[in-house]
């Protein structure tokens, strides 16, 4: 598993960790059960605070990405199709959302944007 952290980012390093640890489960890229490296060797590598590694982990739990067991790590859980098919809609929504909130306030006419996905999904 391959994180990269970047200092530049507006997005908080615990996001991104979470980010790039969904994007692997929904892409197949870990499967269920795998076993996820300790937050402290995850610190470890990433050179990040073990607080960070912590809070990143209790996110994808609280979200239902990975499960804990006491004393044995965290693992990748079971995931449902039709909640991974939700959940990449919920972001795929929010992504577009974004892009129609700068195409409104750069006055960007629907069709403009329409032709740019149009470009874009073809590439």
């Amino acid at each position: 598993m391959q994180i990269i952290i970047s200092n530049s980012s507006k997005e908080p390093i615990y996001e991104q960790i979470t980010n790039q640890i969904k994007s692997s489960i929904l892409a197949g890229d870990l499967c269920k059960g795998t076993a996820l490296p300790s937050i402290r060797k995850l610190a470890k590598e990433l050179q990040v605070s073990v607080i960070t590694t912590k809070r990143a982990y209790e996110e994808l739990e609280k979200e239902g990405f990975i499960y804990s067991i006491v004393g044995k790590g965290s693992f990748i859980a079971e995931q449902n199709l039709e909640m991974m098919r939700e959940k990449k809609l919920k972001v795929i929504e929010e992504q577009l959302m974004a892009a129609i909130t700068n195409s409104r306030e750069m006055d960007l006419p629907f069709e403009e944007l329409q032709q740019l996905l149009n470009i874009l999904y073809e590439e």
